[in-house]
C-alpha cells in the first residue's frame, strides 16, 4: 500500500514558538519542523550535526520566513548546548510553548558483546538527552506560567523485544516511564507531557545503517505493508502539540500497529 496523500496544514499551531531537537535532515525531526512551520509556529531547531542543521535552516527560512526559524547546534548529551538551545528560543521568539524531543541514537549489538561504551552512548543521547530537554523544557514554561506541552519521541521497541536492541530498547521504555511521570508533575502548572511512539519511518540514515533484510522484515511485519513516512510520524505530533489533545498527558500514542 503506497503512503497517502501529504495533509496540508490548518493553522493548528498558529502563534505558537517550538524547540525541535535533532531537526536536522530527512527524518522525523525535520520533518516535525517543516509541519509545525506549515500549521503556524515559530521554531527553533537543534541537532549535533552543524552543516546540515545550517543547511535546513537555510532552506526553511527561505520557504516560511527568515523570523519564524531560527537553529543553534545542539548535543543533547551537553547541558550546557541544551542551556543554549532554551536561551535561543528566548531571544528568536521570546519564549516557547512546545517542545518536541526527537534526538535519539540507535546501534546494533548483542547484549552479551555489548560494551561499556556502546551502552553508555545510546543511553546518554536517547535517555539522558530526553531527560535534560524535557527538565529544561519544564523549567522554562513553569516559569512563563502559560501552560504548554512537550511531545517525546519514544519507540514500540519500548514495548516489544527486538535482539540486537538491549541498549536502545531499555532507553526508550525509559522514555515512555520519564513521559509518564513528568506528565505528573507538570499538570500542577498546566504543562501537558505525552510522547510518539513509531516503528519504522524511513529515511535516508536508515538505510545506511540497516540492512535490506531486516528493513523488508520490518515492512512486511506492518499493516499496511510499508513503511512510515517521516511526515505521517510528524502529524502524530502536530495532534499532541495542539488543542486538539487538550485532555491528553502521559500517554504514548504508538504511530505503528507493532506495538505489543
Amino acid at each position: 500500500m503506497s503512503a497517502p496523500e501529504y495533509v496540508p496544514g490548518h493553522g493548528l499551531l498558529r502563534g505558537r514558538a517550538a524547540v525541535i531537537t535533532a531537526a536536522a535532515g530527512a527524518g522525523i525531526g525535520g520533518a516535525t519542523a517543516r509541519r509545525f512551520l506549515e500549521e503556524g509556529a515559530r521554531i527553533v531547531i537543534g541537532d549535533a550535526h552543524t552543516r546540515r542543521l545550517k543547511e535546513t535552516e537555510q532552506a526553511l527560512a527561505a520557504e516560511f520566513g527568515a523570523e519564524n526559524v531560527a537553529a543553534l547546534p545542539c548535543d543533547v548529551t551537553d547541558e550546557e548546548q541544551v542551556q543554549a538551545l532554551f536561551a535561543r528560543a528566548e531571544q528568536a521568539h521570546g519564549g516557547l510553548d512546545i517542545v518536541v524531543n526527537n534526538a535519539g541514537l540507535g546501534g546494533t549489538a548483542a547484549l552479551a558483546d555489548m560494551t561499556d561504551e556502546q551502552w553508555s552512548t545510546v543511553l546518554d543521547v536517547t535517555l539522558n538527552g530526553t531527560f535534560r530537554c524535557t527538565r529544561a523544557a519544564l523549567r522554562s514554561l513553569r516559569a512563563a506560567g502559560r501552560g504548554g506541552v512537550v511531545v517525546n519521541n519514544a519507540s514500540v521497541i519500548g514495548w516489544r523485544a527486538q535482539t540486537g536492541q538491549a541498549h536502545y530498547a531499555a532507553a526508550k521504555a525509559g522514555v515512555m516511564a520519564l513521559t509518564r511521570c513528568a506528565a505528573l508533575e507538570a499538570a500542577e502548572f498546566g504543562v501537558r507531557v505525552n510522547a510518539v511512539a513509531p516503528s519504522l519511518a524511513m529515511h535516508p540514515h536508515l538505510v545506511k545503517v540497516t540492512s535490506q533484510e531486516l528493513l523488508d522484515e520490518l515492512t512486511a511485519r506492518e499493516a499496511f505493508g510499508r513503511y512510515a513516512e517521516p511526515w505521517e510520524v510528524a502529524n502524530v505530533i502536530v495532534f499532541l502539540a495542539s488543542g486538539y489533545s487538550s485532555y491528553m498527558t502521559g500517554e504514548t500514542v504508538s504511530v505503528s500497529s507493532q506495538h505489543a
